[in-house]
C-alpha cells in the first residue's frame, strides 16, 4: 500500500499587499484573523502582475478558511482591499 505524503506548510501572516514566497512552491490556503471589508487577489507573481491564481470579490470574513492547494512557479505574491490580517499557508 502506497503512503501518503503531506506537504508541510510556512505560515505567513500578513496584513497589507506583499510576498507570502519567492520562487515556485504550493499554495496550501489562507486563514482570514481578522476583516473590514476585507478582499484579497493572488499572484504568481513576485509582484501584482502575471498570472492571478485568485481573486475575491466578496469580503471574507473572520474565521474564514480558505483551502487551495494550488501550485505556483514564479512567487506567491498577494495583494489587498479593505483591511485585516490573514495567514498564507505555503510550502
Amino acid at each position: 500500500m502506497a503512503g501518503i505524503t503531506y506537504a508541510a506548510y510556512s505560515a505567513v501572516p500578513l496584513s497589507a499587499s506583499g510576498s507570502a514566497k519567492a520562487g515556485a512552491g504550493v499554495l496550501g490556503g489562507i486563514y482570514v484573523g481578522t476583516s473590514t471589508a476585507l478582499t484579497i487577489q493572488i499572484w504568481d507573481s513576485l509582484s501584482a502582475s502575471g498570472t492571478v491564481i485568485l481573486a475575491t470579490t466578496a469580503p471574507l470574513t473572520a474565521g474564514q478558511f480558505i483551502n487551495l492547494p494550488v501550485a505556483f512557479n514564479t512567487g506567491c505574491f498577494i495583494t489587498v482591499g479593505g483591511a485585516g490580517t490573514f495567514t498564507v499557508l505555503v510550502a
